[in-house]
């Protein structure tokens, strides 16, 4: 079974995750978490606008 999780290296400027950390501290989340409930929220949006995005899956 193939991992659900992908890996991916952000390059961001430092001082920018730096806030970025605080503000996901102060949800009670991590700043991982936070960026994939912000990438939850984009592409919601985007859908809404656009209709579905079609994914691959292989089995």
């Amino acid at each position: 079974m193939a991992d659900k999780l992908l890996r991916y290296t952000l390059r961001v400027d430092r001082f920018l995750f730096q806030k970025f950390r605080y503000i996901a501290e102060s949800e009670g989340r991590s700043a991982n978490r936070e960026i994939e409930q912000y990438l939850k929220k984009r592409v919601a949006a985007y859908e809404k606008e656009f209709g579905p995005i079609p994914t691959e899956t292989k089995e």
